[in-house]
């Protein structure tokens, strides 16, 4: 018995430690749509920091391009003009609406010099899955971002970020839309606007 017990204690042992790893490597495969939401922020934060210490149009257009859903925000912040914007005029459109988002970052980095963040929780909002951020500044004022990812493929997309309860999106759209309305909707003459 005494010869069993030390025998039967480490193949649990064993058990248990494989059983660990097994978990252990099964996680991101496990994890729910909130956990894999909040390691996508995390890449999308890093990514948005290492722009906004540059504090380049061009590093952040690189970090736009590559984590937003570039082409559904150009195509809501048209509003009622959207019918206008001609198939010809996408990709000139889609890539000035990332300039314009680049520079509006760029501006903003150089009045608010950030620090660190916190990515704190994500919460499902029906397909969509909202991740709370914290952004805290040189001079020690913080501020609430929360940004909503969409699914896209096996992965996820930014199409928003409220910064204190504000959608860029929302506001990015109102811009648009009033240039266009002092324009008849001339979607061409956004389009050079945003590529100057």
């Amino acid at each position: 018995m005494s010869k069993t017990r030390p025998l039967l204690s480490a193949a649990l042992t064993r058990r248990a430690a494989l059983a660990g790893l097994a978990v252990a490597f099964a996680s991101p495969a496990l994890a729910g749509p909130e956990e894999a939401a909040i390691a996508y922020m995390k890449k999308v934060a890093k990514d948005m920091l290492a722009a906004h210490r540059q504090g380049t149009v061009a590093s952040f257009k690189r970090a736009i391009q590559r984590h937003a859903d570039v082409a559904s925000i150009a195509d809501y912040s048209l509003g009622q003009y959207k019918s206008k914007l001609q198939p010809s005029q996408k990709q000139a459109y889609y890539s000035g609406t990332a300039s314009f988002m680049a520079r509006y970052f760029a501006d903003q980095s150089r009045d608010y010099v950030v620090s660190k963040y916190e990515i704190g929780d994500a919460d499902a909002d029906g397909s969509d899955i909202n991740v709370d951020t914290k952004v805290y500044l040189m001079n020690g004022q913080s501020y609430t971002v929360v940004w909503r990812l969409g699914k896209r493929g096996g992965g996820f997309k930014v199409e928003d970020a409220k910064v204190m309860g504000f959608s860029l999106t929302y506001l990015q759209r109102g811009i648009f839309t009033s240039f266009l309305s002092k324009r008849n909707g001339d979607v061409a003459q956004l389009v050079a606007a945003l590529n100057r």
